[in-house]
C-alpha cells in the first residue's frame, strides 16, 4: 500500500470518526505530507510501519533547517503523532515509532488582548449612519460579549439563538456544540439587527438561517469580518497587531481578571484542555511589583 492510500484512510478517519473541520483535516494531512516529501527528497521508499526513531530525528533536524519556528515543528511532530495513533488503531502497524520523539521546546507567548477602553473605542467609531455599520456593532458585541472563533460567529444561526433563557447555541470545532451566556449588550444589538436591518436584505437560497449577512444576502466570510476589525481598530488608533481572535482573547482575559472561574472560562470558550485556558491567567505586571512589596519579607 502506498503512502497516498495511508493519508486517504487518515483523511476519511478524521472526517467521519473525529468530526474534523475542514480546516483542521487539511492541516494533519499537511503534517504528514511533509514527511513523505522529506522521505521523497532522501529516497527512503520506507512504508510508515518501517520507519525508525533516527528516520524522525533526521526528519526533525531537516525542517528546522527549512527555518521553520518551535512551535511548527511541534505542530508536525503533534501531527504525526496523531497520524500514527490511527495506523496502530487500524492495525497497519504493531508498534508506534513516534513514542520516543520529543517535540521542540515552545516558549507560550501570552496573547494580545484589547483593554475594556480600546474596545470601547472601536465601538465608537462604527459608522452606525448606515445599515452595515450597525450591522457591524452587533458582530463586535458578540465576538466580545461571547467570545467566538470567527468560524463560529459566521456560522451563527438564528434558530440557535435562546433569548429567552439568555444563551446561544455555538457549533464549534469538530462540530462540537456548547451553549454560551449572552449578555445584555450582545443581545440588545442582536435584537435590533434581526428587527431594524436584516429584514431589508435579501437573503440568497440556504443563508435563510444565518444571523450575519454580507449585502448580497450571504454568509460573511473569515476575511471579511478580519476586514471589519482591522478598519475599526486603525480609525480607533488602536496600534496593537489585532484580528476577529484578539476579542476572544479580550473575553476571556476579562473574565479571569475579573475573579472568573477557570473551568467556566474554559467551557465558554470551548477548550478540550483547561491548560489552553491557564494563558489567561497573566496578570498585569503592576500588580504583581505592588503584590510582592506589600507581601514578600524581603520587601517589607
Amino acid at each position: 500500500m502506498s503512502w497516498k492510500s495511508y493519508i486517504n484512510g487518515y483523511q476519511s478517519y478524521l472526517r467521519l470518526e473525529k468530526s474534523l473541520s475542514a480546516n483542521s483535516i487539511e492541516a494533519y494531512i499537511h503534517d504528514v505530507e511533509k514527511l513523505g516529501q522529506y522521505l521523497d527528497s532522501t529516497g527512503n521508499g520506507s512504508a510508515p510501519g518501517q520507519l525508525k526513531l533516527k528516520d524522525f530525528q533526521d526528519f526533525l533536524r531537516w525542517i528546522n533547517g527549512l527555518g521553520m519556528t518551535a512551535t511548527s515543528q511541534a505542530r508536525i511532530v503533534s501531527g504525526l503523532k496523531g497520524f500514527y495513533k490511527y495506523l496502530l488503531l487500524e492495525n497497519i502497524i504493531q508498534k508506534d515509532p513516534t513514542e520516543l520523539i520529543e517535540s521542540p521546546r515552545t516558549v507560550r507567548k501570552l496573547p494580545v488582548f484589547l483593554t475594556v477602553a480600546e474596545i470601547n473605542a472601536m465601538v465608537a467609531v462604527v459608522d452606525l449612519s448606515t445599515p452595515w455599520g450597525k450591522r457591524n456593532k452587533a458582530i463586535l458585541e458578540v465576538m466580545y460579549g461571547c467570545g467566538l472563533r470567527v468560524s463560529e460567529l459566521i456560522g451563527l444561526k438564528i434558530t440557535n439563538l435562546y433569548f429567552n433563557e439568555g444563551f446561544i447555541k455555538v457549533v464549534g470545532k469538530g462540530n462540537k456544540e456548547r451553549l454560551v451566556p449572552l449578555g445584555s449588550t450582545a443581545r440588545q444589538e442582536i435584537v435590533y439587527y434581526i428587527r431594524e436591518i436584516r429584514p431589508a436584505i435579501v437573503v440568497r437560497k440556504g443563508n435563510d438561517d444565518i444571523l450575519f449577512l454580507n449585502q448580497r444576502g450571504a454568509k460573511l466570510s473569515r476575511v471579511m469580518i478580519f476586514t471589519i476589525i482591522k478598519d475599526l481598530g486603525f480609525k480607533a488608533g488602536i496600534k496593537k497587531t489585532i484580528s476577529p481572535h484578539t476579542f476572544r482573547h479580550s473575553f476571556a482575559t476579562h473574565l479571569v481578571e475579573g475573579g472568573a472561574d477557570l473551568r467556566a472560562v474554559q467551557e465558554m470558550l470551548g477548550h478540550e484542555s483547561i491548560t489552553t485556558t491557564e494563558i489567561y491567567t497573566h496578570l498585569d505586571r503592576e500588580y504583581l511589583r505592588s503584590t510582592i512589596i506589600q507581601f514578600h519579607p524581603r520587601s517589607k
